[in-house]
């Protein structure tokens, strides 16, 4: 039999070998099977079992539950006036106590707190950090004082003065001032001009009356007075009133209204 002929091997040369079939694609969804070793799955196994105790320890165990409460930073109140306000239930889980609602507590029952930090002192203890607040003016009324901070809030009465703070008188009920602004406001600014006295004057201050919003007299003890107008100016104020008190130390009556033009009188 005759072999291929010319043409025809020139026809397989230029064809070359044939080309490689390509790989026939698996039936199924296309997604590749990861093989999952086993330490990968015991380390799966032990986390699981590590939180569910963790939970467990928190919420079931006897191990870290309410045992005791304890307040600091207490001035006027005392420690157990505060625990009793709080009313932390003992026994229950330290996770599950909620100190927002123990800090709305103090607040609402003991006035006087003006900052509460409720803390949890593992495993079994529950820390209430008070600061109290602290009077700037007293205002007195049937023998008691109320006592006023230096944001004007009234927190407390009490029977007895606290030593060292001046007492706050309110003559305003004839002045227009009252309508207009009403008796918060001229608190306010009898607590202004208070709290920013210097030390030099503010060591001598025995009463403050307020009978307008632009008139309040200061009582600086040995029948001494200062007129001083509106709250307006105070730093002003004050070095002019501590200039007249130097200059003129016998005199009962000063008067700084107008800073620039300050008076004293009387002896």
């Amino acid at each position: 039999m005759a072999g291929p002929t010319t043409r025809e091997r020139g026809s397989d040369e230029k064809s070359g070998p044939a080309a490689p079939r390509p790989p026939r694609k698996e039936r199924g969804d296309g997604r590749r099977r990861i093989s999952v070793g086993r330490p990968v799955v015991l380390a799966l196994a032990l986390s699981v079992l590590l939180a569910g105790g963790a939970v467990w320890a928190l919420y079931g165990s006897e191990w870290l539950r309410v045992e005791q409460v304890k307040a600091s930073g207490t001035r006027a109140l005392t420690p157990d006036e505060v625990v009793a306000a709080a009313a932390v239930v003992t026994g229950v889980p330290m996770i599950s106590v909620d100190t927002g609602a123990i800090e709305d507590r103090l607040r609402e029952q003991l006035p006087r707190i003006d900052t509460i930090d409720v803390v949890r002192s593992w495993p079994h203890g529950i820390g209430l950090k008070v600061t109290e607040r602290k009077p700037v003016l007293l205002i007195e009324k049937d023998a008691k004082f109320t006592e006023v901070d230096r944001e004007g809030v009234r927190f407390a009465t009490v029977t007895k003065a606290p030593a060292g703070v001046p007492v706050l008188e309110l003559a305003a009920q004839r002045s227009p001032s009252l309508r207009r602004f009403g008796e918060q406001r001229l608190l306010d600014e009898a607590v202004r001009v208070t709290v920013e006295l210097p030390t030099a004057l503010a060591r001598n201050l025995t009463a403050v009356k307020v009978t307008s919003f632009d008139s309040i007299t200061l009582g600086l003890g040995r029948g001494r007075t200062a007129f001083w107008g509106s709250g307006e100016e105070g730093a002003a104020k004050s070095r002019a009133l501590l200039a007249l008190m130097k200059a003129a130390p016998e005199a009962g009556h000063f008067d700084v209204s107008a800073p620039t033009a300050p008076a004293a009188s009387g002896s």
